[in-house]
């Protein structure tokens, strides 16, 4: 994506949660966003190295974070599907599918309950990378709580609580406390 590509985006979906989002809502969205963007940055980007040492594109990373699922993502999805759960055109999406399976890190697999269809699953190797990439994206954000203060850390972790009543939370959290 170009810069100009991701300016539009920008301006698109600034546009769009302007009419739907309240003041107050904006401001929390700009505290978690500031809180975000510093723990994503505070290991000094080994994720993103990571991303950028395996090759992926981000298309291709982020289908292959969904294959990986984390205990209640279904185990083969059809192209189709994944497309439209990111936005993304179904050719986009097939060639990053191809991308993946060239890397050998997804196999196309056979519908059981229809030969016509073709599914993706992930292979051991995209699996091995969807636990590095957890494994760094868990290593710097317990280096970043190790900074925090004993209330600092007592306070983020009421706020997180407050949430775990959200089931898509609640099972990452359960999935990723397992591992």
């Amino acid at each position: 994506m170009q810069a100009s590509d991701a300016k539009t985006i920008e301006r698109t979906q600034s546009a769009d949660a302007g009419a739907d989002v309240g003041p107050e809502a904006r401001d929390t969205a700009a505290r978690i966003c500031a809180l975000m963007r510093h723990v994503f940055l505070y290991d000094r980007g080994n994720q993103l190295r990571v991303v950028e040492e395996s090759g992926l594109s981000s298309t291709q990373c982020k289908a292959l974070l969904e294959l990986g699922g984390l205990g209640n993502c279904p185990s083969t999805w059809q192209v189709t599907d994944l497309a439209e759960l990111f936005g993304s055109s179904l050719p986009a999406m097939s060639r990053a599918v191809d991308g993946l399976v060239k890397k050998g890190l997804a196999t196309r697999v056979e519908d059981p309950t229809d030969r016509r269809v073709r599914l993706v699953r992930i292979t051991a190797d995209g699996r091995e990378l969807v636990e590095t990439l957890t494994t760094v994206k868990r290593n710097g954000l317990e280096a970043f709580a190790a900074t925090l203060t004993a209330t600092q850390r007592r306070k983020l972790d009421a706020a997180v609580e407050a949430l775990m009543d959200r089931e898509d939370i609640a099972k990452t959290y359960e999935h990723l406390k397992e591992a």
